[in-house]
């Protein structure tokens, strides 16, 4: 696959573009649906980016909504085809979490708030292993070390010298005091921390245990951003057995707010980079 063809993109890009073609027609989803014997449910999947579009889809589609410029039907059709071809992340089989592996690998920056554990691309390997292992103990060994592989490979984006993720993170002290393997595997992760921390596009806060009751007590998410402007940012909330991402204007915009609360009422980067090496230290001990 070309490095520069994200099939995760590609697929949001064309639904996106199916959805303008169906509303200027003036259709709603159910109508399209009628019109080609399929049910509603598929053409919302083909409009949201979940599931893969074939180039038999686009000319259907592009025939109920009439379009004749031949241009846009041949630019979608392309779309379309290199929506079907694989990821880096597909060579290890079936990743649960594939669909935003593939956001991840196309954002320009993301904003992370999660209040148990240090996310995935701040992680080193033996907390990464650790973790998985505690949090999924029917795993087999084979695929928790399938999962781990795939958590370095992610953390490409952190570390690239060209155009490398922008990361902000903020944290729960909660995920600094959890001893996750050891307290010699904690001190080891929480100083990779620190050192992460000081790299220009990462910034790393922290919310204190003395914060009390703060926006952030619902749970862990992330908020995706890239740099093409015809993509819409989404919210991404990690399930047990299926994932959510919203990317309606209002709901990206309610998250977004509360992400700055978070960042207004944790620590400032110097005094979360303290207080991380301070945890550090009393791991040593």
């Amino acid at each position: 696959m070309a490095s520069n063809v994200n099939p995760t993109v590609r697929r949001r890009r064309l639904g996106q573009e199916l959805r303008r073609l169906r509303e200027l027609k003036g259709m709603t989803a159910e109508e399209v649906a009628e019109r080609l014997l399929v049910s509603q449910s598929k053409i919302s999947r083909l409009e949201n980016g979940r599931r893969s579009i074939s180039q038999r889809d686009v000319r259907d589609l592009c025939g109920v909504y009439e379009v004749e410029d031949h241009r846009v039907v041949d630019s979608l059709m392309q779309m379309a085809k290199d929506s079907r071809q694989q990821g880096w992340w597909h060579s290890f089989g079936d990743i649960p979490y594939s669909v935003y592996i593939g956001l991840e690998t196309d954002a320009a920056s993301l904003r992370v708030y999660d209040p148990q554990v240090v996310p995935g691309l701040l992680q080193t390997r033996a907390y990464a292993e650790a973790l998985i292992t505690g949090a999924l103990p029917e795993t087999t060994p084979t695929d928790i070390e399938k999962r781990v592989q795939v958590r370095m490979r992610r953390q490409d984006r952190v570390a690239a010298t060209d155009s490398p993720l922008r990361l902000w993170t903020v944290l729960d002290e909660s995920a600094l005091r959890r001893v996750v393997g050891s307290r010699h595997l904690m001190r080891d992760q929480l100083e990779h921390l620190v050192e992460q921390s000081q790299l220009p596009h990462v910034t790393v806060q922290v919310i204190p245990f003395e914060m009390g009751a703060h926006p952030g007590l619902n749970g862990q998410y992330a908020i995706l951003e890239f740099p093409d402007a015809a993509d819409s940012s989404v919210v991404y909330i990690e399930g047990v057995t299926s994932d959510l991402y919203l990317e309606k204007a209002n709901d990206v915009q309610q998250y977004s707010v509360m992400y700055e609360h978070l960042r207004a009422q944790a620590l400032n980067v110097e005094q979360s980079r303290q207080l991380i090496a301070d945890i550090a230290k009393d791991y040593a001990r």
